[in-house]
């Protein structure tokens, strides 16, 4: 591992000097801010600087937040390309009694970061593993959306590819929760335009944009009207989008769509007529299938 200054367990906090308690041994994940570096907690602090090595996924990220509170201990560089070659060593030094944080450029780690196959790794050794919880972007988003948060779902990052996304969108479509999903500015325009389609135009939802910084700001409406307004709009940072779930679908009142039934049998092929009926009132075909062959039967 690569050491880049000695151990220090100070940190400040406007101008006045603390030290940081000693900690277990252990692997501490640390959240911190998402943009504004106010929104971190004291535990966090006193556990970044009383930790033998901070484990940052960009060092020179990390950097702003850990020297604007004076934390001057070792920082190493742990990211997707690395962790799994770098997992072993660490597992071994927990084990012999040392101390790490483990922290992402924003927010908490291991949402869309890296960290699992460390978290695994200390898991299967029976380590220990403490969680100092704190800001998330996907949690602020969704408390400010304006939808339900009684049941809901992150999907992080969608697939880049058109395709891709496409059919990872389709396969959510029916989902009754509401989703949360991370983009890039650069694809944020295709990926509502995206949704439109799947979801269907009318689906509510929000982007949220910049948060917890001095412009931030929350973008609601229908899928379609979200996508025609970032059609040509550009964007800085992540954005995190919030979709409703699919409604519940009303249950089709039988008489109804049994008197529609004769009357599509009337004039039309059996075939026909149940795919016509099963379109028409969302039911399963085996079930007016079923039917159809009842009344052909009273004939």
């Amino acid at each position: 591992m690569d050491e880049q200054q000695p151990k220090a367990t100070n940190y400040f906090i406007a101008g006045q000097t603390f030290v940081a308690p000693p900690l277990a041994p252990g692997l501490y994940v640390v959240a911190t801010p998402i943009g504004n570096l106010r929104d971190i907690t004291i535990r966090a602090l006193e556990t970044l600087a009383a930790v033998d090595a901070v484990l940052c996924e960009d060092t020179r990220m990390s950097a702003r937040l850990l020297d604007h509170y004076g934390i001057k201990g070792r920082r190493i560089a742990l990211h997707e390309h690395n962790e799994r070659a770098k997992a072993d060593d660490i597992v071994a030094r927990i084990a012999a009694g040392q101390t790490f944080a483990l922290i992402s450029d924003a927010g908490t780690p291991l949402l869309s970061d890296p960290g699992f196959p460390l978290i695994r790794a200390l898991a299967e050794a029976n380590l220990p593993v403490f969680a100092i919880p704190g800001a998330s972007a996907l949690l602020s988003a969704l408390v400010v959306a304006g939808l339900p948060t009684d049941a809901f779902a992150f999907h992080g990052f969608l697939p880049p590819k058109a395709g891709a996304r496409s059919n990872a969108l389709k396969a959510l479509a029916d989902s009754r929760e509401t989703l949360v999903f991370y983009e890039s500015p650069r694809r944020l325009d295709d990926t509502l335009a995206a949704m439109a389609l799947a979801f269907g135009p009318a689906r509510p939802a929000a982007v949220a944009l910049e948060l917890t910084k001095r412009f931030e700001r929350v973008h609601r409406g229908t899928l379609a009207a979200l996508a025609a307004e970032f059609s040509d709009t550009e964007t800085k940072g992540e954005a995190v989008i919030v979709v409703g779930g699919s409604p519940e679908a009303a249950v089709p009142d039988a008489a109804d769509w049994n008197a529609s039934l004769v009357e599509a049998l009337a004039d039309q092929p059996l075939r026909a007529a149940v795919d016509a009926i099963t379109a028409q009132y969302g039911l399963k075909r085996k079930e007016v299938y079923d039917a159809a062959l009842a009344l052909k039967a009273q004939e």
